[in-house]
């Protein structure tokens, strides 16, 4: 075998024993139901796919419980990332600014973090009051969706408290001290 090949014998091998070692323990009960509801939608979205090109019958419902089921995913994701502190940010600058400015930088921006959270429960509650349409095919208010949006913004904000209080008494964080934080594959 020439050294090429042995080179890539060699990183499949490493690649191979790396996949054995899958590390869960970041996993809270916050997280279930974002499991749960993503799988009542997989078999939402097969049910319509099934009744549509097997049956060539589809259900009615399916394609609108699909898309709110998908919005509940993408906020309770949110959630999650919000409680992993592990939303996108910028971390480019950071590196070239002293320590000093970075933990100022991070507190505003866990300050900005908690008051847009806070701010988009509060229009969500006031959206879901307004709402007073039911869903097309099932007999279910449309204020629930922006009801659980608003939860969801509750707990983001939440998290974003919890966080900034972390930030203030570890006087560090991922954006603050990136290289110390290197391990967390982008959460703190």
């Amino acid at each position: 075998m020439s050294q090429i090949q042995n080179e890539l014998q060699v990183t499949k091998i490493e690649a191979e024993d790396n996949d054995d070692q899958i590390d869960l323990s970041d996993i809270s009960a916050v997280d279930y139901p974002l499991l749960c509801i993503f799988w009542v939608l997989a078999f939402v979205v097969f049910l319509q796919f099934f009744t549509r090109y097997v049956l060539n019958n589809s259900l009615g419902w399916t394609e609108e419980i699909a898309r709110f089921l998908l919005i509940a995913v993408c906020f309770t994701g949110s959630v999650m990332a919000a409680r992993k502190n592990s939303h996108i940010a910028v971390e480019f600058l950071y590196r070239y600014v002293p320590r000093p400015l970075r933990r100022v930088s991070q507190f505003v921006i866990d300050v900005i973090m908690i008051a847009f959270y806070a701010g988009m429960t509060f229009l969500t509650v006031q959206l879901a009051g307004r709402t007073t349409q039911l869903m097309v095919s099932i007999e279910v208010p449309k204020s629930a969706v922006y009801y659980y949006v608003a939860i969801c913004f509750a707990g983001m904000t939440l998290f974003a408290l919890l966080n900034t209080v972390k930030h203030i008494r570890q006087g560090t964080s991922r954006l603050i001290d990136p290289d110390d934080h290197g391990d967390l594959k982008g959460a703190d």
